[in-house]
């Protein structure tokens, strides 16, 4: 991945995150910088920790033949953005790990439809 697709990607997860703390989500952000703040750390602990977690749900998801990898992605994509939330301040999430499933939920969403524009942009 070259620098430039690194930056894009930074710039579209923190507005997606800016987003997200406008909606009703119990996700609140204090400003853009913040959310970019958040974009990056919560970019580095994905990086870090999905492929972790990744191999710890393998069991289930091999138990149940895959069926649940889904919700797995999404606890675990949960789990990183309530961890990035705890991590820095002016994140707040208000109804506690709700709102990082919701926050999580609302973030792949937003940052598809996003990434589904830019190529229409340039």
């Amino acid at each position: 991945m070259n620098i430039v697709a690194i930056i894009v990607s930074l710039l579209v997860s923190a507005v997606a995150f800016f987003i997200i703390s406008k909606l009703p989500t119990g996700v609140k952000i204090e400003s853009f910088q913040k959310a970019l703040i958040a974009a990056v750390v919560f970019g580095i602990l994905n990086a870090i920790l999905h492929p972790v977690l990744d191999l710890l749900a393998a069991p289930l998801n091999f138990v149940t033949f895959g069926f649940l990898r889904g919700l797995l992605t999404l606890v675990i994509n949960g789990f990183i953005f309530g961890l990035s939330a705890w991590l820095i301040q002016g994140f707040r999430l208000q109804w506690g790990i709700w709102s990082a499933l919701i926050g999580a939920f609302a973030l792949t969403v937003i940052n598809q439809l996003i990434f589904s524009l830019i190529p229409a942009i340039g």
